[in-house]
């Protein structure tokens, strides 16, 4: 697995449309990749982009708080296979010590948390890059 370091470049919500796309860049590069995304998980990434806080726990910040509690958090959110049109995600979990667990996921939660994370690489394997970038 080759995986390239990248970064969330772009959120596109389009209301009127009912699109939701989200751009993830190449840091050393020009390609990109858009995914289309859900309307709530749109809102979930562009709120934590944009700071806002809320007095209770979202979604993703509870899977964050529980991932604390237990004393692992996210290593890395990888973008890591495209099958008929739809991306593949993991997180790559661990702790201080030789642990290491990679969870499924899709694409928009793993981003989702990596907002909320702003240390959390995100890597993109190389053959999804090659397939779905485009300048």
């Amino acid at each position: 697995m080759l995986l390239k370091p990248c970064f969330l470049s772009q959120i596109l919500i389009d209301d009127q449309d009912n699109q939701f796309v989200i751009f993830v860049a190449e840091r050393e590069g020009n390609r990109r990749i858009p995914i289309v995304i859900g309307p709530m998980e749109a809102v979930a990434i562009d709120r934590a982009v944009k700071g806002q806080r809320f007095s209770r726990p979202l979604t993703h910040d509870l899977f964050i708080n529980v991932l604390e509690a237990v004393g692992m958090r996210c290593k890395e959110v990888r973008i890591v296979d495209l099958k008929e049109g739809t991306f593949f995600a993991e997180l790559l979990l661990g702790n201080d010590g030789e642990k290491e667990v990679r969870i499924d996921c899709r694409p928009s939660d793993a981003l989702a948390l990596m907002v909320r994370l702003p240390e959390t690489p995100l890597m993109v394997e190389e053959n999804v890059l090659a397939e779905a970038g485009m300048p």
